[in-house]
């Protein structure tokens, strides 16, 4: 597999003059957010909660995938295309839930196993998108299965991302339009090389494991 080093090099380098449309699917993120945030200043706990899980959550699923077609050629694509979590909402929110409800669970324990089940779900929505005919349950097996013995790359590669994060603060945050990007750019990267690299032909067990 790639050093992560080189995972950032390659991000970079899908970016280097392509910077635009991301940029411009990152605000309109932010804007829409921020309009639910809104809405959920306006409710009660568990209403908030609720607008995060079945608003806020299937927008990010969005947005990451975005990221994924980005780095398999399309540097192109519509603003609509934030908005693919909501075509197979009942699917998409599934997923959702049940990644929240198992990592939720998790850090009920300690904190340190919500965080490492946290990363052991991470490529759920990738894999929802390159396999449909999967169910919820079935993506998150399979996100557990590649991030077996991986876990630790991808927090360490979250963490190199630490010091761009300071310097985003200090421009009023107007830098994450661009540090997001990158971000989730590095992440598809890791999930090709994980996926390119993955010689286990195993069958999917179905029932959950959490």
């Amino acid at each position: 597999m790639k050093l992560n080093s080189e995972l950032r090099a390659q991000a970079r380098q899908e970016l280097a003059g392509n910077w635009t449309q991301p940029v411009v699917a990152t605000l309109v993120y932010f804007v829409v957010s921020l309009a639910l945030g809104f809405t959920i200043g306006l409710i009660p706990f568990v209403g908030s909660i609720a607008v995060n899980l079945f608003g806020i959550m299937p927008l990010a699923y969005g947005l990451m995938l975005i990221f994924l077609a980005f780095i398999r050629g399309e540097k192109t694509f519509s603003m609509s295309n934030l908005f693919d979590g909501f075509k197979d909402y009942t699917r998409t929110l599934t997923i959702v839930l049940l990644v929240f409800l198992f990592t939720f669970l998790w850090t009920l324990l300690l904190i340190v196993p919500g965080i490492v089940k946290m990363y052991s779900y991470s490529l759920t929505y990738y894999i929802s998108k390159d396999k449909p005919e999967l169910s919820a349950g079935e993506c998150i097996n399979e996100s557990m299965r590649l991030m077996d013995g991986n876990k630790k790359k991808l927090f360490l590669l979250d963490l190199s991302f630490f010091g761009w994060l300071l310097l985003a603060t200090l421009t009023g945050l107007i830098g994450l339009l661009w540090l997001i990007p990158y971000v989730q750019t590095t992440r598809a990267c890791f999930y090709e090389d994980l996926i390119a690299n993955d010689t286990q032909n195993e069958e999917l067990v179905v029932e959950i494991v959490a």
